[in-house]
């Protein structure tokens, strides 16, 4: 995996200096989750706006952070943040729901305009407001789809490493802000920004937010390395048992990573025709979460790609995930209240250049999440997609120089991401609490220019 040398000269004093005087993006290094940490906000958070939200989430605040302010005198029984007195901004939470004309919209303004000179390095934002497709009164509808404009423009505008996201919180979910804040208000989605999260009702429950997916059960494909390791590190990080797939030439890496995690390996290629059989028969115990990772590229201009490099592309990252989660299904051996994560690109959004096998395979990874979504509801099983944009890893590093600079910087964020932001993204969408997410992909792609 190749460094990121440009941040290191743009952090260092002589070239913090260079890229000020010369008007250079100026990137930061992210803040991430560290093992040891106990809150998921070490800093200030503010809370602004008085709806129902506001008051679900001022709740939970004693749980996310030591240090809580209101916008208002004596709100939620807290103390007011001022710009002049208060100090440096770590959070910030602001309920838009009850913004129901296009008058009100200016509460945006006012709430965050005094807000942008005093935060700390990596803030975290979350706006609520209330899906628009539910409300009756199109105006008011107008106003809440305002919040998706507002909110990517506050993230490439925020800075200092932050990220903005928007939750549409249906009637009957605001019981189920707690998990989605605890990861959008903490490092874990470091390289997260500009989304759009529905919450649905659910019943859903974390008993420890240490390990919140004790005593569930992993699949994680394309486990022994880069992106695939980070998420069973990730997954096991957070109680669950993992079972590791990859292929059978990455079968000693793969044992020596079960065996440091305390879970299993298993050998499988997934493309060949008795691949679902298999996979059903090694997994007699059952399984909670299934994470389809494995994925290859071959990439050729559409005038020179072969029929092989075509169909060995869409055949591992979409044929695969199709036919084994089916069988999974079929068979029972994914249990109810299960959890599929499937992992698009934002290629499969925006397209590529000499991508067009792998971007129909990302697409086609979306379109699944979609059309399973009500089916898969019926047993409380929930799915979602996970679309990076430029990760850093043995993939991107064997990209040509300019090509990976240009993925690096053409973010909101100046830079790439790691693997632990696709895992830490994963980790979340396979909560317990995370049943009030279905049907949706989240983009972890530093708030990308193209695609996102």
């Amino acid at each position: 995996m190749s460094s990121d040398r440009y941040i290191a000269f743009a952090t260092s004093p002589v070239g913090h200096r260079l890229v000020s005087a010369l008007g250079l993006p100026a990137p930061i290094h992210l803040e991430r989750w560290m093992a040891g940490r106990t809150r998921p906000v070490e800093g200030a958070l503010l809370i602004g706006g008085s709806g129902i939200l506001a008051k679900a989430a001022s709740g939970l605040l004693n749980r996310l952070t030591d240090a809580s302010y209101a916008d208002e005198d004596g709100r939620f029984g807290l103390p007011r943040w001022t710009a002049e007195h208060g100090p440096k901004l770590k959070a910030m939470i602001f309920d838009a729901s009850d913004i129901t004309d296009v008058e009100q919209l200016v509460q945006l303004r006012t709430f965050f305009q005094p807000t942008l000179k005093a935060l700390s390095s990596c803030p975290r934002v979350v706006v609520l407001g209330r899906p628009p497709e539910t409300l009756a009164d199109p105006f008011a509808a107008s106003a809440q789809r305002s919040l998706e404009g507002f909110t990517r423009s506050l993230g490439r505008e925020i800075r200092h490493g932050g990220g903005v996201q928007l939750l549409y919180v249906g009637e009957g979910a605001e019981d189920r802000l707690e998990g989605a804040l605890r990861f959008f208000l903490s490092p874990k989605s470091a390289y997260v920004s500009g989304q759009v999260v529905r919450l649905a009702a659910d019943d859903s429950q974390v008993n420890d937010w240490t390990r919140p997916l004790a005593g569930r059960r992993a699949l994680v494909t394309g486990a022994s390395r880069g992106i695939g390791a980070a998420i069973a590190e990730t997954l096991a990080r957070d109680g669950a048992e993992v079972v590791l797939l990859d292929v059978p030439q990455a079968q000693e890496n793969l044992e020596a990573l079960a065996a440091r995690l305390g879970g299993r390996g298993l050998a499988l290629d997934i493309s060949t025709d008795d691949a679902p059989q298999q996979l059903v028969d090694a997994l007699a115990d059952g399984i909670d979460i299934v994470v389809h990772n494995a994925g290859i590229t071959r990439d050729k201009t559409l005038a020179k790609m072969s029929e092989a490099q075509w169909s060995a592309v869409i055949d591992v990252n979409l044929k695969a995930p199709q036919v084994l989660t089916q069988a999974l299904l079929d068979s029972g051996r994914l249990r109810d209240g299960g959890r599929v994560v499937l992992v698009s690109s934002t290629s499969g959004i925006a397209g590529n250049f000499g991508q067009t096998n792998y971007a129909v395979s990302k697409a086609g990874l979306i379109g699944l999440v979609q059309a399973w979504e009500l089916e898969l509801a019926k047993r409380a099983i929930t799915i979602n997609a996970v679309a990076p944009g430029f990760i850093e890893s043995h993939m991107t590093a064997a990209m040509p120089f300019t090509v990976r600079e240009a993925g690096r910087r053409m973010n909101a964020m100046g830079q790439g991401g790691l693997p632990q932001d696709v895992a830490e993204a994963i980790a979340w969408l396979s909560q317990p609490t995370s049943g009030a997410v279905t049907g949706q992909v989240l983009r972890v792609c530093g708030q990308s220019l193209i695609g996102a």
